[in-house]
């Protein structure tokens, strides 16, 4: 008999539908029950692609036995941290607080009936291995615990709420705001960075797209070639390794080794989309090919698997296939035999390391680029080219090889916040490369999020199956304000300025915290929790408030709106003591001070169409962080007063830096001389 989880909208919480476990989503009616019955509440906190999540559903959600106990003593509720990262957010920081270890994925918690978290943990194993306690044995001494010795347990929430409410930024006093932040993050970076095989810090190694695009940026303004090199191998690395998709494109969430050849296998939608923005950047850079490719095999991928008919892009992939993590992505020399002729066979092996010892389990490969194309047409003796080519008709016949194997799971949810990071990546990318079927990729989901998500001027959370629900948060608001920015570069349109505006409205009226600064993580009419954080770190995600305080600058340097500058000053200005003390996790809101300090170069180009598109190839192939570029036709009409400027020749470029502005410019090569100069 199906418990209260089988009408929900995320698949996550649609897996455990089925179990013998009385679970719950998070609700009133689940909250009230642990309190008429005055029952503990046993939290669970995953998501869909976790591999650890369903191994601890297969060994103890799955058994009757312990499933037994769980509803004996605790009200038990499953969350999707994908769709209430609040909840996650509040108690990750508490799992903390209470063991002095980091979280993750499963989160096991235990709550008094008023979500005040007592204990906790993450992974816990049916029968006690790996030094932990075995599940059904905890939870029996979790209630007890609960039962005999609730006075402690009291006194020690009420140390906790104080230590949740202790992170929070305190409102600081007037503070003259500095680069100094930024060089301290730089070096902080710098010094982590693997110099041999590249990324930041050791095994496990995750892919810091936005660490690396800061260090890229800040390469550029302090002519640190040292720090860009670190950024570009590190790139370069990643596209050869196995945590990128060697056949089909797109990165995995994380590498397991310090070498970027096996991953965890779960695919991310978060990571891939700043990820392909950030390959572009260093394609520009460098002009390097390997970067190109990388950048069309991940946009392939995302609109060929990730893309709904409706428009918006689904959540993430699962790491296994038919149980076994890994199975759908690797291969054997013997399957490489048979599918690729003698040729292919030739190039392929050697180019993806099936030569040399195995690197997976059951002695299978996982492909990584053992060697250059250049260096294989050495070793075989081949012409480059001809090289070049059968590595292609390998691929192919690889990839169409797979897609007949089961696949892996596909959470077909899709979430605001992560649709529009994919919305900002797709079209800087389509940009830079001049692609308008990236372009179109993204204009369609930007008009799902547009037309399903954003209901009676407030954004939902998640959709799927037709329903969207649950409010709107911090990130939701704000990355899409800043993909909408990077939609706007690409082709201007006077509805997406107006959401544009809209959103930043709403930002300010739901979650600035006006007093002290900064924005909330929630809304302040979202259900009361025993904290409302106020993020400024970053996360597997870029923080809110950094990406926050970044759009509403540029919006605000571009309206000529002071409301959006002092609530983007006043963010940075809150975190300002905290960025001095730990630069190196604050890349996001460093890049957002950068451009307080220093504001936003804006060029509005004015003309017709046809005559704008030659200026706005040109200053796309620019690697040019700093500045925005908005195209509006001279026969657009209903304009705001600052963009509605005169059009005196085929084309006027509008050049400002903050308050200051110059003379109308006419010609392509005065306006990039201007630019070199800063």
């Amino acid at each position: 008999m199906p418990n209260s989880l089988a009408g929900e909208t995320s698949p996550y919480l649609q897996q455990h539908a089925d179990n013998p476990v009385d679970w719950h989503p998070w609700g009133e009616e689940a909250l009230k029950l642990a309190r008429d019955q005055d029952k503990p509440i046993l939290l669970s906190i995953g998501y869909s692609a976790c591999h650890w999540c369903h191994v601890m559903a297969h060994e103890s959600f799955e058994d009757p036995e312990t499933a037994g106990i769980m509803n004996a003593l605790f009200v038990n509720i499953k969350v999707d941290r994908e769709e209430r990262p609040d909840l996650d957010q509040i108690y990750q920081t508490a799992h903390h607080l209470l063991t002095r270890r980091s979280g993750g994925w499963p989160l096991t918690m235990f709550l008094t009936p008023a979500q005040k978290p007592f204990f906790g943990g993450t992974y816990y194993p049916r029968t006690s291995r790996y030094g932990l306690p075995g599940f059904g044995e905890l939870l029996q001494k979790i209630a007890a615990a609960y039962r005999e010795k609730r006075g402690e347990i009291d006194r020690q929430n009420e140390s906790l709420l104080e230590f949740l409410a202790a992170t929070l930024p305190a409102a600081a006093a007037a503070v003259e705001m500095s680069r100094e932040p930024i060089i301290a993050a730089a070096a902080q970076l710098r010094s982590g960075f693997d110099e041999i095989h590249g990324g930041i810090g050791a095994a496990p190694k995750f892919p810091h797209p936005f660490e690396l695009a800061f260090c890229l940026r800040v390469s550029r303004s302090s002519l640190d070639t040292r720090l860009r090199d670190l950024v570009i191998l590190t790139l370069q690395k990643m596209a050869q390794g196995g945590i990128y998709d060697q056949l089909g494109g797109g990165f995995c969430r994380y590498s397991t080794d310090a070498y970027w050849q096996i991953p965890h296998f779960e695919k991310m939608l978060y990571d891939n989309g700043p990820l392909l923005r950030l390959y572009a950047d260093a394609w520009l850079v460098t002009g390097d090919p390997l970067f190109k490719r990388v950048c069309e095999q991940t946009a392939a991928w995302v609109i060929r698997e990730m893309q709904s008919p409706e428009g918006g892009y689904y959540c993430s992939l699962d790491a296994d296939s038919e149980r076994e993590e890994g199975k759908f992505y690797v291969w054997s020399r013997e399957e490489f035999a048979e599918l690729l002729t003698e040729d292919e066979y030739e190039i392929a092996t050697t180019y993806f390391g099936l030569d040399r010892a195995p690197n997976f389990e059951n002695l299978a490969w996982n492909p990584c680029v053992a060697q250059t194309i250049e260096s294989v047409a050495v070793k075989v003796g081949r012409d480059l080219q001809e090289c070049e080519s059968l590595l292609r008709s390998a691929r192919t016949r690889l990839l169409a090889a797979r897609e007949k194997r089961v696949r892996p799971g596909r959470d077909e949810k899709i979430l605001t916040s992560w649709n529009a990071l994919m919305i900002e990546g797709m079209a800087h990318a389509a940009r830079l490369f001049g692609r308008e079927d990236w372009h179109v990729s993204a204009r369609r989901s930007m008009d799902f999020v547009a037309t399903r998500m954003w209901q009676h001027g407030r954004l939902l959370a998640t959709y799927k199956d037709g329903r969207a629900h649950l409010n709107g948060y911090l990130d939701d608001y704000a990355f899409l304000l800043a993909a909408l920015l990077e939609i706007l570069q690409a082709e201007f349109a006077a509805g997406d300025l107006q959401l544009a505006t809209a959103l930043a409205d709403t930002l300010l009226e739901r979650f600035e915290d006006r007093a002290a600064g900064g924005f909330f993580f929630t809304s302040d009419d979202h259900e009361a929790l025993i904290l409302r954080p106020k993020p400024g770190a970053d996360s597997a995600t870029p923080s809110g408030n950094g990406i926050a305080a970044l759009a509403l600058t540029r919006l605000g340097h571009l309206l000529g709106e002071s409301r959006y500058l002092q609530a983007a000053d006043k963010a940075v200005r809150l975190f300002f003591p905290t960025m001095l003390r730990q630069p190196g996790g604050f890349s996001t809101l460093c890049t957002a001070l950068e451009e307080v300090v220093e504001p936003t170069m804006i060029i509005v180009l004015r003309g017709l169409r046809d005559a704008l598109r030659p200026w706005q190839r040109t200053l796309s192939s620019r690697y040019l962080p700093d500045l925005m570029t908005l195209a509006v036709d001279s026969a657009s009409s209903g304009l705001p007063g600052v963009l509605n400027k005169p059009v005196a020749g085929a084309v006027n470029a509008y050049l400002c830096r903050g308050v200051v502005c110059l003379a109308p410019i006419g010609d392509i090569q005065a306006l990039l001389a201007n630019l070199e100069s800063g």
